[in-house]
């Protein structure tokens, strides 16, 4: 009885262990992650069996440990749940890694995910473990840069003199190593899982960039300060936790310009800057045009597959426009299942050739079911083109126009783009995009449609 116990045991913990989420991707990346974690356990032998610990090095150690715990438990208590403050890890690590052997490096960030996970926001166990693994590796070889090259300085203060410029030099390189390292092992599981995944845009903007760059000469600086006294770290607390707030309500500001579920500019905030483009492509005299776009039957689309199906249906279309349009173009999500488009230097017969490669582009689109039964998804747009002119020379009347062509675009059997297009005598027509980009004479009659499927 006892032996059959056992074996229930055994197939439930089996049965628990398949259902991880880490088998859910592809088999290199599991690989990948698991090299890691356990790469970062060796090194904590390794550094271990050749550290000699020393009862200074380890108040050091619990004092900069207790003064993070603290600074994270008020950005806590502040309304910063939504995980840990990069600019304080980097403070707290840096320190770490410089003043006391390598082996508090590799450890740190373990008891940073434990207090992440069970004081801030519990995630999936094998991305606490990942994460911690990374971090400490790269903490950990930028420990070994420092001390191979100034061995016997750690915690010791560099002072004022020509010292101190050399070990500030070798504190950045150390941050070189330390950046460089845990990009790599962060990167390779990204783009291995998400192929798409714009490298560019996530790792190396100029505001990420920027970001780092600031957090690591804060860093740089309250690590000085730790290296005179410890506990001139008291002192600072204040000021890190400032730093904290700010570096969230930046995080709150960006937040507010974008729509959650697309990742493009918000409605307000596209309308905002297409003022602005308008007002100057009016002034300075150059093109300009306006797309609004809608996905066709997107209503059924929710009632048949479901919301969440459709969700993925506008992060897809969403895609289409990040990587279809100019660098200078601005997407947005106007509303619902309602994306606009502004184009700078941009007159009405190229803007009707871009649309219509975005219309191309989206029908191309493969949604994939969420559930066996399910078909994979098509989606078909409707857009509508409008460009400024002498009786639309305000972002108002461009978005009216544009709207009026899409309307028609829908009446006329959909998945198609209409453009307005000004007669020789000023008036308004509202024509095919082919029409246009071939050159072909508009409607005699004002605000007809004289429209086929693109």
């Amino acid at each position: 009885m006892i032996e059959g116990a056992g074996r229930w045991g055994l197939r439930r913990l089996r049965a628990a262990v398949l259902d991880w989420p880490i088998w859910s991707l592809p088999r290199w990346v599991i690989c990948f992650v698991l090299a890691v974690i356990a790469a970062e356990a060796a090194a904590i032998g390794v550094a271990a069996s050749l550290t000699h610990f020393q009862p200074h090095g380890a108040g050091v150690f619990l004092a900069l440990m207790l003064f993070a715990a603290i600074s994270l438990e008020l950005a806590r208590r502040y309304g910063e749940a939504a995980g840990f403050v990069k600019v304080t890890y980097t403070v707290w690590n840096l320190a770490i890694a410089i003043l006391l052997p390598p082996v508090y490096a590799l450890v740190a960030p373990i008891i940073w995910q434990t207090l992440n996970q069970s004081r801030i926001r519990r995630g999936l166990l094998y991305r606490r473990c990942f994460t911690a693994a990374a971090v400490g590796l790269s903490y950990g070889a930028a420990s070994v840069v420092f001390h191979a090259i100034l061995p016997g300085t750690g915690w010791r203060s560099p002072g004022l003199s020509v010292h101190a410029l050399t070990w500030v030099g070798v504190v950045m390189v150390s941050g070189v190593i330390q950046w460089a390292v845990n990009t790599t092992l962060v990167v390779t599981p990204v783009m291995g899982s998400d192929p798409t995944a714009n490298l560019r845009q996530m790792m190396f903007n100029a505001e990420g960039m920027f970001n780092d760059l600031a957090e690591f000469s804060t860093a740089l600086v309250f690590t000085f300060i730790a290296a005179s006294n410890v506990l001139l770290v008291l002192v600072t607390l204040p000021f890190v936790i400032l730093l904290q707030r700010s570096s969230r309500h930046a995080e709150l500001t960006n937040a507010s310009r974008i729509d959650a579920k697309t990742g493009l500019l918000n409605a307000t905030t596209w309308q905002r800057e297409a003022e602005v483009q308008v007002a100057r492509a009016v002034r300075t005299r150059t093109p300009l045009a306006v797309a609004m776009l809608d996905l066709d039957h997107f209503k059924a689309v929710n009632d048949t597959h479901g919301h969440l199906t459709g969700d993925l249906a506008l992060s897809a279309v969403s895609d289409v426009l990040r990587s279809g349009l100019r660098d200078y173009d601005v997407a947005g999500r106007f509303g619902g299942e309602e994306f606009s488009v502004l184009l700078p230097h941009t007159a009405g017969a190229e803007a009707s050739a871009i649309a219509e490669r975005l219309r191309e582009q989206v029908a191309a689109l493969i949604i994939p079911a969420r559930t066996s039964g399910d078909q994979p998804l098509r989606l078909t747009v409707s857009i509508g083109v409008a460009a400024i002119s002498g009786s639309r020379r305000d972002v108002d009347d461009l978005l009216a126009a544009a709207d009026h062509a899409l309307y028609q675009a829908k009446r006329s059997g959909r998945n198609m783009v209409c453009v307005v297009s000004d007669s020789p005598g000023d008036q308004e027509t509202i024509v095919p995009a082919q029409a246009v980009r071939a050159g072909s004479p508009a409607p005699n009659r004002p605000g007809s449609a004289r429209t086929t499927p693109a």
